[in-house]
């Protein structure tokens, strides 16, 4: 599965099949894990002094397809916008993504479309699970990275990362069981995001997708007490 399927399984309640996290975070994040899987991939970095251009804005490295049809799709959205700062592409990434996520998901048995009511009274849809066994497995790396001092691996230290610019670690895995604090999770989980697992181009992406994640809930905010 792609990083953002996973992150998108993580954040979303497998009973209720609602976002444990607000819709305009949750899209910054899916458009950065987009970003930060292509860039795992080689096919996106961010400039250095060789290369054209200023450094650390967004340039392609290898524009063949990945062979994924979102993230074939999320290589032309970059390959658009080649020149921009990374935070300038995450939310042209992250649009119109949930839905199409969620409908790859349940396609595969993994989620189940549902019906619910905002508010009790506006329809929405919800995604309930069908088959927790895959986020199951990644719900059990992302605990033992964050409650033992054994190092992950690339992925799941990129979703992790993830998780931690959302500012959700907690509502992945619990700390109480675990003798932890809140405070004392997020920082294992920063400590992680700041690892040296992760190249400059990733830990830029991840860092911008923090900010773009920042002044979407400002922009939330201020909407709702508008």
């Amino acid at each position: 599965m792609l990083l953002a399927e996973d992150l998108l399984l993580l954040v979303t309640d497998d009973a209720s099949g609602r976002l444990s996290v607000p819709g305009v975070q949750a899209d910054a994040g899916l458009g950065g894990a987009n970003l930060v899987e292509l860039t795992l991939l080689g096919k996106v970095d961010v400039a250095g002094e060789q290369d054209p251009g200023k450094p650390g804005r967004v340039i392609v490295r290898d524009p063949s397809p990945p062979g994924d049809e979102v993230l074939d799709a999320a290589l032309r959205t970059v390959s658009a916008r080649q020149g921009s700062k990374p935070s300038a592409v995450i939310r042209p990434l992250g649009k119109n993504l949930r839905p199409v996520l969620y409908q790859r998901l349940a396609a595969s048995g993994v989620l189940r479309a549902g019906r619910g009511r905002a508010l009790g009274i506006f329809p929405t849809r919800t995604w309930p699970a069908q088959d927790p066994s895959h986020e199951a497995e990644m719900r059990q790396l992302v605990t033992q990275a964050l409650v033992q001092p054994s190092a992950p691996d690339e992925r799941t230290a990129a979703l992790i990362a993830l998780l931690h610019a959302l500012k959700c670690e907690h509502k992945v895995v619990d700390p109480r069981p675990y003798q932890l604090s809140r405070r004392q999770l997020r920082a294992r989980a920063a400590e992680i995001a700041q690892g040296n697992w992760a190249s400059e181009a990733v830990r830029k992406a991840i860092d911008e997708m923090m900010a773009a994640v920042a002044a979407a809930s400002a922009a939330a905010t201020a909407a709702s007490s508008g």
